[in-house]
């Protein structure tokens, strides 16, 4: 977990040497698909339905190229853990975007293995300069590592 925060502070100070840089909060719900047939996940599900919320940065690189680290929390029912995915965003046009970038994740609950890195892809929309829509799905590569599908929205702050 030291690992992760320090990797977003070190981010978000590395931010003030890049031109444009905005910050904001994001959240919404999660659908975790389990990819076991056994395991200690209650009455073993194969999704189960939680939220997340966090912050991101958003550093503009040139004019359609960003970098996005985001932190945020997830819960699904019992169990939590961090997500600190770095996307590399490409903006489509001006209201739409695609990000794709390693996520970081540590495991409060799930496994003994606590730290994983993982694969995300997210797309997103803006409503306005400050709200968005998106949506992405985090892959996870070991057995025991659930796949998430998250849905939610931003606000550039």
């Amino acid at each position: 977990m030291k690992k992760i925060v320090v990797l977003f502070i070190v981010i978000s100070f590395s931010s003030m040497l890049v031109a444009q840089t905005d910050f904001g909060v994001k959240g919404g719900l999660n659908i975790t698909f389990f990819k076991v047939v056994e395991g200690d996940f209650g009455t073993n599900p194969s999704e189960e339905i939680g939220y997340y919320g966090g912050i991101f940065l958003n550093m503009e690189l040139d004019d359609k190229l960003h970098l996005q680290p985001e932190l945020l929390y997830i819960h699904i029912r019992d169990f939590q853990f961090l997500n600190a995915p770095i996307y590399l965003e490409y903006d489509i046009n001006k209201d739409f975007h695609i990000l794709v970038g390693p996520s970081l994740n540590y495991f409060f609950d799930f496994f003994s293995n606590k730290f994983k890195v993982r694969v995300d892809l997210s797309l997103a929309y803006n409503f306005s300069p400050k709200l968005d829509i998106h949506m992405k799905y985090t892959i996870g590569f070991e057995e025991l590592s659930p796949n998430v599908l998250f849905l939610g929205l931003g606000y550039r702050l």
